[in-house]
């Protein structure tokens, strides 16, 4: 096959893949960042011992994603953060003040701790936001008009919702007694907003593109495609009920049986949601605008970038498998010597 036409489409989908980790893996630990007020102070200290061993190497995926765009596609990189450049100043704000407040929290004197566990949350808030607002404008090809300022603040907070269902999913998973019971109703509450999301991006998607509203209500495509929506519909009924179920028997202190089920629930609803967002606007980077073979950089840079990727792509892959291997199971206090 050729090279031209091949090197963009395999850097389109490591690109896709490392955005979709990032999201998955970064997403549960700034949900549990956004769950922070509501907790104790000894709570909250669970709450990071259970994203502890994890977060900072969760990011990483974010900086290999946005890394492809910039090195294979350099013109869809300059377009993007060049109608982006707030909310990505933002996020950039979120993630050092995260970063800054994880490691003071663990060193300051006890009096000023809440402080650092409050800019914690509000470095959280500040990149799920921010991230959803970005999602937005993707979505609505980057418009500035009224009505997709709107619809991206409306992302924003739903992304937010998302990233707290799977973040309450995890302390769901990684701990118990109290802290269990009070995850499972803050992943109830953002179920809610959740859904409210997926179901604004799947109803203005097709209205606002002709080309999307092809593809997915056209025949066959439209019987193919079915079993997305579906399983989306299926697996968030199913994380409601079982929290439900759950809520009931912790009130009548019964232990609560496979814990891991919200946060299995949530990774495919997120796998299924990019999937639908990918098909949806692929082949392009920007909609509309720019195509991965238009924007992507010269055959021969790319040949060899390619074998930098081959080398990176699989050593943070292992390493992000080896880590959640090895500190797998319930959270256990941080020790700091």
């Amino acid at each position: 096959m050729d090279l031209d036409y091949l090197l963009p489409l395999v850097f389109a989908g490591l690109m896709a893949l490392a955005i979709l980790v990032y999201a998955l893996l970064d997403g549960y630990d700034l949900g549990v960042g956004l769950m922070l007020p509501r907790a104790t102070e000894a709570q909250r200290d669970m709450m990071i011992a259970s994203i502890g061993p994890f977060w900072d190497a969760n990011e990483t995926w974010l900086v290999l994603g946005v890394g492809l765009l910039l090195i294979a596609f350099p013109s869809a990189h300059s377009y993007v953060l060049g109608n982006l450049y707030l909310p990505v100043l933002v996020l950039l704000v979120g993630l050092i003040l995260r970063g800054v407040a994880f490691d003071f929290r663990a060193k300051v004197p006890v009096r000023t701790k809440a402080m650092w566990d409050r800019l914690f949350f509000i470095g959280s808030l500040l990149a799920t936001s921010s991230q959803g607002y970005m999602l937005g404008q993707f979505v609505m090809g980057f418009d500035g008009g009224l009505w997709a300022e709107l619809f991206s603040i409306l992302s924003a907070l739903c992304v937010t919702g998302a990233y707290a269902f799977i973040g309450g999913s995890w302390l769901i998973m990684k701990t118990d007694r109290d802290l269990q019971a009070r995850a499972i109703a803050w992943t109830h509450a953002s179920l809610w907003l959740m859904m409210a999301g997926i179901a604004a991006v799947s109803v203005v998607n097709p209205l606002i593109s002709q080309q999307v509203f092809d593809k997915w209500f056209s025949l066959p495509e439209a019987i193919l495609l079915l079993p997305i929506p579906l399983l989306c519909v299926v697996l968030l009924l199913g994380a409601h009920l079982y929290l439900k179920q759950a809520r009931q028997k912790l009130r009548r202190q019964e232990a609560i049986t496979f814990p891991w089920i919200p946060f299995a629930s949530a990774v495919l609803v997120f796998v299924l949601c990019f999937q639908g967002i990918a098909y949806s606007f692929f082949p392009y980077v920007v909609p509309n605008q720019l195509s991965i073979w238009d924007s992507a950089a010269a055959t021969e840079s790319l040949l060899f970038v390619f074998w930098g990727v081959a080398f990176v792509f699989p050593a943070i892959l292992g390493y992000t498998v080896m880590s959640y291997r090895v500190f797998w199971g319930k959270a256990e206090p941080l020790e700091y010597y």
